[in-house]
């Protein structure tokens, strides 16, 4: 059994905001599980071409909006689930951060970060 509170896990700044890794690949599930905050009014354009990636919004508001254009506004209570490896932009509202609860498949290392450019989508 593993129990890990917040104060003691690995913290990463991941490009726009912090990613508290819970579970990463040496706890040996096969899956990761993060509280993630995406810092307000940033834009992170992203994709994970090695994983397949879940969010739950716990707190604040933002949208994810897919390469075609079409927008989803992210609330408290809303999941988005990357399924096919989608290409995305993240955008956290302007006036607070988003938190959201996310869980990656296969697991992350938990050293990973973004290298947000805006030409291109940032991979993992």
């Amino acid at each position: 059994m593993l129990i890990r509170d917040l104060d003691d896990v690995q913290t990463v700044e991941w490009g726009n905001g912090l990613s508290r890794r819970f579970l990463v690949a040496g706890d040996n599930l096969g899956y990761t599980l993060t509280d993630t905050i995406v810092n307000a009014g940033t834009k992170s354009r992203l994709e994970y071409r090695n994983h397949l990636e879940a969010c739950y919004c716990i707190a604040g508001s933002g949208e994810v909006i897919a390469m075609d254009g079409t927008s989803h506004p992210i609330t408290p209570g809303r999941l988005y689930a990357l399924d096919q490896h989608d290409a995305h932009y993240l955008v956290a509202s302007p006036h607070e951060d988003l938190r959201l609860v996310c869980v990656f498949s296969p697991a992350l290392r938990g050293d990973e970060v973004h290298q947000l450019d805006a030409s291109s989508s940032s991979a993992y």
